[in-house]
């Protein structure tokens, strides 16, 4: 039996990285996150000036995904002079980001946020796959507050991001991100608030048995 993972999709500004966050402190599982992958992707040997330079966590497993990736499809990392450069940065982190996915759910015990990850991991058996919403108005506040988006434009960003979000995970993966069927648990943050969405997905890893 596959060791478990969860994945976390989420709304732009609903706090689902946020929440994601409080699942793998309180199971204490690892987090692979957007910062999670880009350090990997660096590490492995994407163009760093491609990724945000954050400080890396959990360097244990980072520095096992990033080997693994450099010796396994070490092509991922060899420029294809006929390609064009922002093309070939996209397929190559698109590719990269799978891997990082699939050899953390081999892992096991980690929390996967976004990427597409409940795309990837769709038909695996030990998979809790949860969808964190909120109103717009909810999310426009989060993003301008904690997000350090520009109020004037906000709901544009708010609008867009979701849209490039849907856009990556129908054009790779041919799912639509939003549809509700895909999950197993659909938290709404405004209402529940960000203990209590955290806490409903870890009642139910919980009541699976994970540990």
């Amino acid at each position: 039996m596959a060791p478990p993972v969860i994945t976390v999709t989420r709304q732009y500004g609903s706090g689902g990285s946020d929440i994601a966050r409080l699942v793998a402190e309180r199971l204490g599982w690892e987090l692979v996150d957007n910062q999670f992958v880009e350090a990997v992707a660096r590490r492995a040997g994407v163009p760093p000036d491609e990724v945000a330079q954050r400080e890396e966590r959990a360097p244990g497993l980072l520095e096992r995904l990033a080997r693994t990736l450099a010796v396994a499809s070490p092509e991922m990392f060899i420029a294809q002079a006929a390609v064009p450069r922002v093309e070939q940065d996209e397929a190559t982190l698109v590719k990269v980001t799978e891997r990082v996915i699939a050899e953390a759910a081999m892992h096991g015990r980690v929390v996967l946020v976004g990427r597409g990850a409940q795309a990837v991991l769709g038909n695996r058996p030990d998979a809790l796959h949860a969808y964190v919403v909120a109103s717009k108005a909810f999310r426009m506040k989060l993003a301008v507050e904690r997000l350090g988006a520009d109020p004037a434009h906000v709901e544009r960003v708010v609008d867009e991001t979701d849209r490039q979000r849907d856009q990556y995970v129908k054009t790779y993966y041919g799912r639509h991100r939003h549809e509700v069927t895909n999950y197993d648990l659909v938290v709404n943050a405004e209402k529940l608030g960000f203990e209590g969405a955290a806490g409903l997905i870890v009642t139910e890893a919980r009541r699976r048995g994970w540990r």
